[in-house]
């Protein structure tokens, strides 16, 4: 298949995601095409190698894979200006927000692969997490999908009707973690650490905790039982922060979130 990428739209979504394609030597440069009405912005891109363009139009009309990072007021126009240079062979892919695929197929009209991705930002420096859906797609384009994003962090092939409670899990997650670590750094603060240092040990922490999970495949409990030890200082932390309703009050966010979005 053709491995030209296409990237509709050079705003920050559309730009961090072609220099972390970039970076992880996916594609090369010269394999890359990036849009956008004030081209000036992205100069340094080009400087890299990257075909820089404001016609959308010639810029799918070549590629293999086609990338929409555009807003969503926007969706409707530019997919309509551009369908016509789409053909079946080529694979289409959203990352634009409420958007679904039939959305897509709607204006499109003819039958081509099409993919919804919802990444979070930290795509940035790529440790995204990305939920990809699809439709009218052969397995072995699913899994070429899989690979561009994960080389942006990890992915998740899901059904589109979850799309949302990826949008609240996996992007509204990320202020819940950084609210979670803005806390952590404060408590730092009042036991005596500056803040700086306080950030430090906070963030790493965090991440390695993380990394625990994902790289052991363990579940978070058994990691909790290797620093909890009988009347210990960890033990009676975490069953003050239960008895103030720390779990039930996150659980809490996320399902208004998601009814936030499902509701409006």
């Amino acid at each position: 298949m053709n491995q030209s990428i296409a990237i509709i739209g050079g705003g920050n979504l559309g730009t961090a995601i072609a220099e972390g394609l970039i970076k992880s030597g996916f594609v090369q440069p010269a394999q890359l095409t990036i849009t956008r009405r004030n081209v000036a912005a992205l100069q340094f891109l080009q400087d890299k190698g990257v075909v820089v363009t404001s016609d959308n139009s010639a810029a799918v009309k070549d590629a293999g894979m086609v990338i929409l990072a555009i807003k969503p007021f926007q969706f409707k126009e530019v997919l309509t200006e551009i369908a016509v240079a789409l053909n079946p062979q080529q694979v289409l892919i959203s990352v634009v927000t409420g958007i679904f695929l039939k959305d897509m197929q709607s204006i499109v009209g003819h039958q081509m692969p099409l993919f919804r991705a919802m990444p979070n930002t930290a795509i940035a420096i790529q440790e995204s997490m990305t939920c990809l859906a699809s439709t009218q797609a052969s397995a072995e384009q699913v899994q070429m999908v899989h690979d561009v994003f994960a080389t942006l962090g990890k992915v998740a092939v899901i059904d589109e009707k979850l799309m949302d409670a990826a949008t609240v899990l996996g992007a509204c997650g990320t202020a819940y973690a950084m609210r979670y670590i803005r806390a952590n750094i404060q408590g730092g603060i009042e036991i005596g650490f500056d803040a700086k240092t306080a950030s430090l040990i906070a963030a790493q922490t965090v991440k390695g905790a993380a990394e625990l999970l994902l790289q052991r495949g363990a579940h978070p409990e058994q990691e909790i039982d290797k620093v909890t030890t009988p009347k210990g200082c960890t033990i009676a932390g975490l069953n003050e922060m239960e008895h103030q309703g720390f779990s039930s009050s996150l659980i809490k966010g996320i399902a208004t979130s998601y009814d936030k979005i499902v509701k409006g």
